[in-house]
């Protein structure tokens, strides 16, 4: 989170992309930034351009190491088999449309809160190892959750996404404006539609074991901006580190 005295409008740019920012009513200007899962360890200049002004601020971006988890799954939640890959690739085309064409004002006015009160017990970032075979990095946090826990919306906004997807299950995409998404998957029951409008701490759904899973869990993704970025890290981020679980930003 990045914060900002003076007049509007607020802009700024770094890692190839521009932020969008937004003001508290107070004179102060807020800009959420997201460190892709992939951005390289460095120093990066951002831009900062308010009213008639402009700001050089410097991010540092520390070097991590990420774990490696090796999960066994049904074989063909690793290898589609041939029936499957037109909607594998349909999915991924729809989910990427997504990302990219959220609500352009800001759906939410208080920090983000935790879906589920379990701790997390997969770390955003660990490389997966499937069936003995190299897949990509997890991209969220998955949070040791009964079947049938509820599941709620970890602020407000409108839901896009709404089904059962082949490799997330039964998933729900809550677009929270500004490029901000969060995704939970895996459930056993979905609550909402597509074009609902949820509060934060409205139930979703509930916990399940659907798509690509060893058992019940809740996983929780979140796009900033197409960035992939940590879930926890947007509860530190917002001013409810208290209900990360002890994790660390």
């Amino acid at each position: 989170m990045v914060t900002v005295e003076g007049d509007g409008p607020v802009t700024a740019h770094v890692f190839d992309r521009d932020w969008a920012a937004y003001a508290d009513g107070g004179g102060t200007w807020h800009v959420l930034v997201g460190i892709d899962l992939d951005t390289k360890p460095g120093r990066y200049d951002m831009v900062v351009r308010a009213g008639s002004g402009v700001l050089h601020r410097t991010l540092t971006v520390q070097p991590r190491v990420f774990p490696t988890r090796r999960l066994t799954v049904n074989p063909d939640l690793v290898h589609p088999p041939p029936e499957m890959e037109a909607r594998v690739v349909r999915e991924a085309n729809h989910l990427r449309e997504l990302w990219g064409h959220g609500a352009p004002e800001r759906l939410w006015t208080e920090g983000f809160e935790r879906p589920v009160p379990d701790p997390a017990n997969s770390a955003f970032g660990s490389r997966s190892i499937y069936n003995g075979e190299p897949r990509p990095p997890h991209t969220g946090a998955d949070f040791l959750s009964p079947a049938g826990r509820p599941i709620k919306a970890p602020n407000s906004g409108r839901v896009v996404l709404a089904e059962a997807q082949y490799f997330s299950g039964n998933t729900v995409i809550i677009d929270h404006g500004l490029g901000l998404f969060s995704m939970v998957a895996h459930l056993s029951e979905i609550d909402v539609t597509v074009g609902d409008h949820v509060e934060k701490g409205q139930v979703v759904g509930k916990v399940g074991a659907t798509g690509r899973v060893t058992g019940p869990h809740l996983h929780w993704t979140v796009r900033l901006n197409n960035a992939r970025v940590d879930p926890l890290s947007l509860l530190y981020a917002t001013g409810t580190a208290a209900t990360a679980g002890g994790a660390q930003p």
